[in-house]
């Protein structure tokens, strides 16, 4: 059979609408998937735990370029979660417990469709780190250095509207790269689909349902600043409960039956 257009894969995806209050759904289900088989899941937020206190042991005193990076990490984390879908399709299947060297396979496949979206996931991320930092070192009234100097200096300077600029200029980035890749990266580990359908696929998901994916989109920022606080942490369980939860929202967002899965 001749590979199918980027029209005719769309044609075969059908997004539905679904109510505000889904993505408490979605974290309910995805906490239940991390419990029955947390092996893979643990090893993952561990993983991005380990990174984040790397990140913020290079830039211990340079709080500016610090910012910029931990909200960057949020853009990159979907590709980071890829083998968690695997787990959770495989529960979703009936199977109960995952081996954690099956949710690492994923890597060893070398899908070149993961491969470039994980590439253009981490240019969006490098540019957003370079522009945070530009942001902060050029309009900021002193350095900052330390935690308490943003606080100080950006967040708290009534003077100054450095602050607001920063998180509107940090969501204005995020919203596209947020709307290309929450349905699309389960979607390309699920079923067989070129990028291109699957991030026009994403954008019909974001666009038919804006409230749920707004409640969804801060879900996934609220959880994961709020695990950051107790030494990152929190992102040993963060990261994969997120990560299951998106699994979730792509199934009950898409119905892909009409494209053959992926093995």
């Amino acid at each position: 059979m001749p590979p199918q257009t980027t029209q005719e894969q769309l044609q075969r995806l059908r997004v539905r609408d679904l109510s505000p209050r889904q993505p408490l759904d979605w974290l309910r289900r995805g906490w239940r998937d991390l419990m029955r088989s947390p092996g893979p899941g643990l090893l993952h937020g561990a993983v991005a735990t380990a990174f984040g206190m790397l990140l913020f042991w290079l830039a211990r005193d340079r709080f500016w370029l610090l910012a910029g990076a931990f909200s960057g990490f949020l853009l990159v984390a979907p590709i980071v979660a890829t083998g968690l879908y695997l787990v959770s399709r495989a529960m979703e299947r009936g199977r109960r417990r995952i081996p954690v060297g099956e949710a690492l396979a994923i890597w060893r496949r070398r899908d070149a469709r993961l491969i470039v979206f994980g590439v253009l996931l981490a240019l969006s991320g490098t540019g957003w780190v370079l522009t945070s930092a530009s942001l902060i070192t050029e309009f900021a009234t002193a350095p900052v250095n330390k935690p308490l100097d943003f606080i100080r200096v950006v967040m708290l300077d009534d003077a100054s509207w450095l602050f607001e600029a920063w998180l509107v200029l940090g969501a204005v980035l995020a919203a596209p790269v947020f709307a290309s890749s929450v349905v699309a990266l389960p979607l390309l580990l699920d079923r067989e689909v070129g990028i291109r359908a699957a991030v026009l696929t994403s954008w019909r998901a974001v666009l038919a349902n804006p409230v749920t994916m707004a409640a969804w989109a801060m879900c996934l920022v609220g959880i994961t600043m709020v695990s950051m606080i107790p030494a990152l942490f929190g992102l040993v369980m963060a990261v994969p409960w997120l990560a299951h939860a998106s699994w979730h929202a792509y199934r009950d967002l898409v119905d892909a039956t009409g494209l053959p899965e992926r093995n």
